[in-house]
C-alpha cells in the first residue's frame, strides 16, 4: 500500500465512534447553509518548481520580443497568449494558452498576480546577493530545500512547522466546537499543513472514507467496539496515548467526513462534471468539505492540494501544456463552487511552488532551477485584474538575474504574500509574527491584493 493511502485509510481506522452525528451531517440543507465569520485558506502546490516565465509573459511588442529573444524554442506565440487587460485598458501580459478559464477569473475580478515573489532572508539587490556578508536562503535551486522554505516562510535555517498550520494554531479556541480538524490535506502529509497544536486531517479524493470490516453488521460492531476498547487501554507512557488519541480523533472525524465525501448530489458536484483529474477531485473534495461548513462547526479552514510533475528538464512545453490543462479547469470549477454555495467571498486559493525556472532553456527543450516565480491568487475577496509586485527584467545578466540564465532574484518574500492572507484570515499585526517569524524584515509587510 502507497504511504499516501496508508495515512488516508489509517486516519479513518474506526470512524464508526461518532455515528451519532451523522443524522445532522445528512442534511443537505444544513450543508449548504452559511456559518457566520467563516473563512478557508486553499494552497494548491505545484510540484517540482513551474515555469513562471512561460505562466504570465509580456504581450506588447518590446516585451515579447525580449522574451522571445531569451526563450528561443520555448517561446510561446505571441498570438495565442491570453490577454490580461487591466485597468483602464492598459495590456502588458498575457497568460499561457492553457489557462482560458484563470483568463475569465482575471477579467471578472477575481484573480490577481503576484509577481516575483521567492524565499528571502532579507530584501536583496544584485550587489548584496553577491556578496558574502549577505544573508541568503539556505540550498537555493534544490527542490526539497525550497519546498521546505516556501511551506515553512522560514528560508535561513529548518522548521518543524508550516506557515499553514501556524496560521491554524492562532485560531485553535475559534475553532474549539469543530467536528473534524480544520486543517485539512487531499495532498498527503506536508510541511505546509504542521503546526505546533493543529494536526492536519488526510482525506481521500475517492472511495469510501474508512477500512472494511467496521460496518454496522453485528460482527463488525463488536470488531468495533473492541478497536474503541483498545485504544483506551495502558495509557501510561506519553508516546502510547498520544498515538492513541491520533487514532480516535481519526476514527471520530472519518465518521462524520465520510457521508459527505461519498455525497453524490451536493451543489459543489455539478460543477465538477466531467473533470476527472487528480487535481480536479482534491478540489472537489475540499469544495465538499467548506459545502459542509455549518454542520462542522469550524470557523477557519486551512486546506492543501498538490499537483505535480512540474520539473521540466525536458519536454517543458508539452508537459506545462497538459498540466495546466489539468489545473485550469479544476480551478475555474472550484471558483463557481464557491459561488454557488455562497462561499466566494470567504474562500481563496492560492498557488505555491519550489521555485520558477530559467528564463535560458537548456538543450533538452527544457528549464532548470530557478528562484523568484509569480502566483495567483483567487477568490471574491481578492482585489483581481491587477498584478502586483515588479515583474523582471527578461534579460540574461540584468540586475534582476542572479547570475547569467535568467533566475530571478525575489523582490517580493513569501512572508509578505503569506502574510497578506494570513491578514485577511483574521491574524491581528501583533499576532503576524508568530505565524510568520521573520515578517519584520520587510517592508511592507501586506500588499493589499486581498
Amino acid at each position: 500500500m502507497k504511504r499516501r493511502s496508508f495515512l488516508c485509510h489509517a486516519g479513518a481506522l474506526a470512524g464508526s465512534a461518532a455515528l451519532g452525528q451523522l443524522g445532522i451531517l445528512a442534511s443537505h440543507a444544513a450543508r449548504a447553509a452559511p456559518t457566520d465569520d467563516y473563512k478557508a485558506l486553499v494552497c494548491i502546490f505545484l510540484v517540482g518548481g513551474n515555469d513562471t516565465n512561460n505562466t504570465v509573459v509580456p504581450i506588447d511588442s518590446a516585451g515579447y520580443a525580449n522574451y522571445a529573444q531569451v526563450r528561443g524554442a520555448l517561446a510561446l506565440p505571441q498570438a495565442q497568449l491570453l490577454p490580461l487587460q487591466e485597468a483602464g485598458g492598459v495590456l502588458r501580459y498575457g497568460l499561457h494558452p492553457a489557462l482560458p478559464g484563470l483568463q475569465s477569473l482575471w477579467t471578472a475580478g477575481n484573480l490577481a498576480v503576484v509577481a516575483n515573489v521567492g524565499t528571502l532572508v532579507q530584501p536583496l539587490t544584485k550587489t548584496q546577493y553577491l556578496s558574502s556578508a549577505t544573508q541568503k536562503p539556505a540550498t537555493l535551486f534544490s527542490h526539497i530545500d525550497q519546498q521546505h522554505e516556501w511551506q515553512a516562510s522560514i528560508s535561513d535555517k529548518s522548521s518543524n512547522t508550516g506557515w499553514g498550520g501556524r496560521l491554524a494554531d492562532q485560531f485553535n479556541t475559534m475553532n474549539a466546537g469543530a467536528l473534524v480538524p480544520p486543517m485539512i490535506s487531499t495532498g498527503g502529509n506536508n510541511l505546509f499543513v504542521t503546526g505546533a497544536a493543529s494536526q492536519a486531517l488526510v482525506i481521500p479524493t475517492s472511495g469510501s472514507f474508512g477500512l472494511s470490516g467496521f460496518s454496522s453488521s453485528t460482527a463488525n460492531a463488536a470488531r468495533r467496539s473492541a478497536l474503541v476498547s483498545l485504544l483506551g487501554v495502558d495509557r501510561s507512557s506519553d508516546l502510547t496515548a498520544a498515538a492513541q488519541d491520533v487514532m480516535s480523533g481519526a476514527l471520530a472525524s472519518s465518521a462524520t467526513l465520510n457521508p459527505i465525501l461519498t455525497e453524490t448530489t451536493s451543489t459543489v458536484i455539478t460543477h465538477f462534471t466531467g473533470l476527472t483529474t487528480d487535481i480536479a477531485k482534491q478540489l472537489l473534495a475540499i469544495g465538499k468539505v467548506i459545502e459542509a461548513r455549518a454542520a462542522l462547526g469550524a470557523k477557519r479552514q486551512v486546506f492543501l492540494a498538490t499537483l505535480g510533475s512540474f520539473d521540466t528538464h525536458t519536454n517543458q512545453p508539452d508537459t506545462q501544456q497538459s498540466l495546466f490543462s489539468q489545473l485550469d479547469p479544476a480551478l475555474a470549477a472550484f471558483h463557481s463552487a464557491m459561488a454557488d454555495i455562497g462561499a466566494a467571498s470567504d474562500v481563496t486559493s492560492f498557488t505555491l511552488s519550489d521555485f520558477s525556472r530559467t528564463l535560458q532553456g537548456n538543450t533538452g527543450l527544457g528549464t532548470d532551477h530557478a528562484w523568484g516565480s509569480h502566483h495567483m491568487v483567487i477568490g471574491g475577496a481578492v482585489k483581481g485584474g491587477q498584478l502586483y509586485g515588479s515583474m523582471p527584467t527578461l534579460a540574461l545578466g540584468s540586475p534582476d538575474d542572479e547570475g547569467t540564465r535568467g533566475r530571478w532574484i525575489p523582490t517580493i518574500a513569501v512572508d509578505q504574500y503569506a502574510a497578506t492572507m494570513a491578514a485577511w484570515f483574521g491574524v491581528s499585526q501583533a499576532s503576524l509574527t508568530a505565524v510568520l517569524p521573520n515578517l519584520a524584515a520587510f517592508t511592507p509587510t501586506t500588499l493589499g491584493f486581498i
